[in-house]
């Protein structure tokens, strides 16, 4: 095959000349093989776009002659690698071999940092989630906020990586963050205090007697195991009456953790499927027959901060009608990155596939939808005409102190209405299957 390269100035052919046989080597051969009986079928898109590399040659060219400052080569092809990504998805990037560490630091579960995920959205960087305990959550920050600037860099140009690389840190060291809320017109200031991040994912306790909570902050390698060890203990004393799942602020991870904390509710059926343009990514989970929960019944609470492997679970779970999800919707991202190594020790992340629950619904840019809708916020009671109670009476006999433990939930309860309509739910449900 002879290529013409015309149009550029000399040094652009040069570049053109080399940058080809490395284009031709890296694609398939089908893409370029064409015989006389298929040419006329064949789509412009089944071949290099000959004319665009000589453009793409021409403003390489144009760049490293005209621009106010020296740019070398590198640098340059660096950038293009870093837009070709950016450009597909808000989650594909190509990684420098510092950003390449910081993810796998990050998926490892421990890394110096103020505890957030974040997200591009309509070319905002918005918060996915803050981490439950750290500088983050304890500094306010909500699920949906913009982040206007980092340390007085504004973050409109900023891509996804580099917004993260400038969060990370010191410990101990200060980060100062511009935040937009919605409904506000000014943005406000939070200066917050880098920390070692280590992220413990499963938390578990009682609520009441019979009632218990197992709250799920992200997905990594060893939170299904975990799961499984806190029901146990919760079910040492006496048997579950219910359980609340909390996966609110839950920003996602692992697939195969996801797939096994649904696989400790459900018996049987699929769990979720993906699909991608290539045979190796079209996966499926199903659940296994050892199901240590059986029968309990179950709350799964979602918001607009649960999202990828906690939509995975809240859909499997919908899809199987083995618990009811509650909360508001969830964030929308159904789809699938994979982390591919390159040989200079640098990165990509590179969306895959796309994910699906057991009724084939995608959630990407849809979210799941919960089955009661109940918004954020705090109990308040309302204050009654006075009664006059056993208390009241003269001479009336006092009863014990109630345990600390118990007074902390109740203060709890009041602060956390999505919870404790959580508890309600999962009370009223064993009052029904009683009298059937």
């Amino acid at each position: 095959m002879t290529l013409s390269v015309i149009g550029v100035s000399a040094p652009a052919k040069r570049f053109l000349a080399t940058l080809l046989p490395i284009a031709f080597l890296s694609v398939p051969l089908p893409l370029f093989a064409q015989s006389s009986a298929s040419g006329a079928n064949q789509n412009a898109g089944d071949t290099l776009p000959l004319e665009e590399i000589q453009t793409f040659a021409e403003v390489f060219e144009r760049i490293k002659r005209a621009y106010v400052e020296e740019v070398d080569d590198r640098t340059l092809l660096r950038n293009a690698m870093r837009g070709m990504l950016s450009e597909l998805d808000p989650h594909s990037a190509y990684l420098d071999e510092e950003e390449f560490q910081s993810l796998r630091e990050s998926t490892q579960g421990e890394f110096g940092g103020i505890g957030i995920e974040v997200g591009m959205e309509d070319g905002q960087l918005m918060v996915i989630t803050p981490i439950d305990d750290t500088p983050a959550s304890r500094a306010g920050l909500l699920s949906r906020d913009i982040i206007v600037a980092i340390d007085g860099t504004p973050t409109a140009n900023l891509s996804l990586q580099e917004a993260v690389t400038l969060m990370r840190g010191e410990p101990e060291s200060e980060l100062r963050m511009s935040i937009l809320r919605s409904g506000e017109d000014t943005p406000r200031e939070f200066i917050l205090k880098r920390e070692i991040i280590r992220s413990e994912s499963v938390k578990h306790e009682l609520l009441e007697s019979g009632y218990g909570y197992l709250r799920i902050s992200q997905f990594q390698s060893r939170t299904a195991e975990q799961a499984r060890d806190a029901l146990a203990m919760m079910a040492r004393e006496q048997p579950l009456e219910g359980l609340v799942l909390d996966l609110r602020n839950n920003p996602g991870g692992v697939l195969q953790a996801a797939v096994g904390i649904a696989d400790l509710f459900l018996d049987q059926g699929l769990i979720v499927y993906t699909e991608g343009r290539l045979s190796d990514t079209a996966m499926s989970f199903s659940a296994s027959s050892n199901t240590p929960s059986g029968d309990i019944p179950l709350v799964v609470l979602i918001n607009g901060g649960s999202a990828s492997a906690a939509e995975i679970v809240a859909g499997a779970l919908q899809d199987q009608r083995r618990g009811i999800i509650m909360g508001t919707d969830s964030f929308g991202k159904g789809s699938v990155q994979q982390i591919m190594p390159l040989g200079n020790g640098e990165g990509l992340k590179l969306t895959t596939a796309l994910y699906y629950t057991p009724n084939g619904r995608s959630i990407q840019a849809q979210g799941i939808e919960p089955d009661v809708e109940v918004v954020r916020g705090r109990l308040e009671v309302a204050e009654s005409r006075r009664e006059i109670r056993e208390a009241d009476l003269d001479g009336h006999l006092s009863a014990q102190q109630a345990p600390r433990d118990r007074q902390e939930m109740a203060e709890r309860l009041l602060d956390d209405y999505q919870l404790s309509e959580a508890l309600n739910l999962l009370k009223a449900l064993n009052v029904v299957d009683r009298r059937r």
